[in-house]
């Protein structure tokens, strides 16, 4: 993790702290200040302090930066030095660890927690929960009847959360597991399986299927995976099948450590071994003759397999993770272990042919009607996609400069990338005022004689505001090619109202795509919930896109939603609002989604060569695709 992301993170949790131990606001603004700053500084100061002459030159050069003053600047050189701030830790020592991972609940900042605390002694989420279920929470200043019910449904989805992984971090997991499992002498399969290889957004642990040449190379792969680095615990060891909990490298942009020694990693004295995040990890091995089976098998879904065995038993078949077998009369044994010679098993396509079905992608077996699809769809492919319409730079909360933003884009084989700063509503996000935006429309425009063979356009993600007005007046918005429209507040409004906001800001006319409709966060943030019919309805009126934010803690339009849009006729727009590099690879999440929801390259405007694509940006109102 990049030093600038960890030192604002150290400094964003001592604001916190600080608030919650009423410190003079003006401190904690400070380090509020000085951590968006940081944060979104292109230079990486770590090699700046390195390369300074002494302390007080490095000292000089972090205070250049605006919103990094004298006492700042000195917590970051001995962050630099030390790995931790000494006043982090000692304001995290004040405050009870379980408030500190209150904050991660939507809703609850630290002036509410602060009150919650020395008003009725909340200190984690049982006293919060019991403060709820007696009244007591309604004693407290300010907390009305509403205000708890925010905070009780903000609880559930917490909770309902809870022991699941969203799908980003799972995959970094599961990619380890399987690059680790291909390097053990003997294997010659290596791949995860289950609800992660779906795509679906979360998922509950992590299912890795091998195939071993011998009993002996499977007992060694099995001692590999018990003993690879990352394992916290070992919960069963076998020949065929182990399970382990398996550490998770949290990345602090998005899942903020909650350790109490504030040092920006693991968790403070006292802590335990539990307090590290871990997801369980399921290995299971197969002889290489049964390798197709096995992994369609585990791959799921259960819906999907019950289908399946069903049309097998139709056939005079049975069909288990070692193969398709005959159904014979025997003894009460599996065929494989009664000497059964399997119809198929070395490959998913051979036992779907054996079926009479064609070989369906992973993300379509959900026992959602894809058993009668006569051939294998066309689904979108993420090497189909040429353009990024939803990116961020320095100019407001992005770690790219427009050309590196560019070059970035165009070495993945993009024709266009879209520059779509925040907008002035987004104050966290340092969006752009009228004057800011102008200047940086012509850095665009500037930039576009430095980086060849990609276009460059100057647009804007533009708030949606609660009333569906848009963040910027129609001059403005003429200045931009693309508009991408998205709430980013007021999230919790009855559905009525979130309709008719949304409905309006698809009806602009320089509106081209509606960037995360609903606004959610998975599992964390329930969003908005429009009339989705409604939406569909006039986005294909007025040739507006939907966007599948192609971000993990996002993917909004979620696959059912997607679906739904796409049956209705709607472009979509998979983006993956890019905020740093790595963000790019966000990619392979979105066009999951897209194809969870049955969608082929066709609707999806990012598919589509330059000349298209630019006509429909520029265009008034293109027709509904058919």
């Amino acid at each position: 993790m990049p030093f600038n992301q960890r030192l604002a993170d150290e400094l964003a949790r001592m604001a916190s702290c600080m608030e919650l131990l009423g410190v003079d606001a003006f401190r904690v603004r400070a380090h509020q200040r000085a951590a968006r700053a940081i944060e979104s500084d292109p230079t990486d100061l770590r090699e700046l302090i390195d390369r300074s002459a002494n302390e007080a030159a490095a000292k000089a050069a972090l205070r250049a930066i605006e919103g990094v003053g004298d006492k700042i600047a000195d917590k970051a050189l001995e962050f630099a030095r030390d790995g931790a701030i000494a006043e982090a830790r000692q304001l995290a020592g004040e405050v009870p660890a379980g408030l500190l991972a209150l904050l991660e609940v939507p809703g609850l900042g630290p002036k509410t927690l602060r009150a919650l605390w020395q008003g009725i002694g909340v200190t984690d989420a049982a006293s919060l929960k019991r403060a709820i279920h007696d009244g007591t929470i309604l004693t407290v200043p300010r907390m009305g009847n509403k205000a708890v019910d925010k905070i009780r449904h903000a609880l559930m989805i917490v909770e309902e959360s809870a022991g699941r992984l969203r799908l980003g971090p799972a995959w970094a997991v599961a990619a380890r597991i399987v690059e680790h499992m291909r390097r053990q002498v003997g294997v010659v399969e290596a791949q995860f399986a289950g609800s992660l290889r779906r795509g679906r957004e979360s998922v509950g642990d992590i299912d890795v299927l091998i195939a071993a040449r011998t009993p002996e190379d499977a007992e060694g792969a099995h001692g590999a995976f018990v003993a690879m680095p990352g394992v916290t615990a070992v919960l069963a060891s076998g020949k065929t099948r182990s399970s382990v909990r398996v550490a998770i490298e949290p990345d602090p942009r998005w899942e903020p450590p909650t350790g109490g020694d504030g040092s920006g990693g693991g968790p403070g004295p006292g802590a335990g071994a539990a307090a590290v995040p871990s997801v369980q990890a399921d290995l299971r091995t197969v002889p290489p003759e049964s390798w197709g089976a096995a992994l369609m098998y585990f791959t799921g879904s259960k819906d999907h397999n019950v289908q399946l065995r069903g049309l097998a038993q139709l056939r005079g078949l049975t069909l288990n993770e070692y193969g398709l077998f005959p159904d014979e009369p025997g003894p009460d044994k599996p065929p494989q272990q009664r000497g059964v010679r399997a119809i198929a098993a070395r490959t998913e396509g051979e036992v779907y042919a054996a079926l009479g079905l064609p070989e369906l992608p992973p993300e379509l077996r959900e026992g959602r009607g894809e058993l009668g699809l006569a051939a294998a769809p066309g689904l979108v492919r993420e090497e189909n996609i040429r353009a990024e319409l939803h990116a961020h730079t320095t100019a407001s909360d992005g770690w790219l400069s427009v050309v590196g933003l560019a070059e970035r884009a165009r070495l993945r084989g993009f024709h266009t990338v879209a520059v779509t700063d925040h907008s002035r509503s987004s104050t966290i996000a340092r969006g752009l005022d009228a004057a800011r935006l102008r200047a940086h429309v012509r850095a665009v425009h500037e930039a576009r004689s430095q980086v060849s063979g990609i276009t460059i356009l100057a647009g804007s993600e533009v708030d949606i505001l609660a009333d569906g007005s848009l963040d910027y007046d129609d001059d403005l918005l003429g200045l931009l090619d693309v508009v991408v429209a998205s709430p980013h507040a007021s999230l919790d409004q009855p559905p009525a109202v979130a309709t008719a906001r949304l409905l309006r800001a698809i009806e602009h006319p320089r509106v081209r795509v509606l960037g995360h409709p609903t606004g959610r966060l998975v599992l964390r943030r329930a969003g908005l919930e429009p009339a989705m019919g409604e939406l569909f309805a006039a986005a294909r009126e007025h040739g507006v896109a939907l966007e599948i934010n192609a971000h993990w803690m996002r993917l909004d339009l979620r696959d059912t939603h997607a679906r739904a849009a796409a049956e209705a006729g709607c472009l979509i727009a998979i983006n993956c609002d890019v905020h740093a590099p790595e963000d790019f690879d966000n990619l392979r999440f979105g066009v999951m989604t897209a194809r969870r929801a049955w969608i082929g390259p066709g609707p999806v405007v990012n598919t589509w060569p330059a000349e298209r694509l630019h006509a429909w940006l520029r265009s008034g109102r293109p027709g509904a695709i058919t």
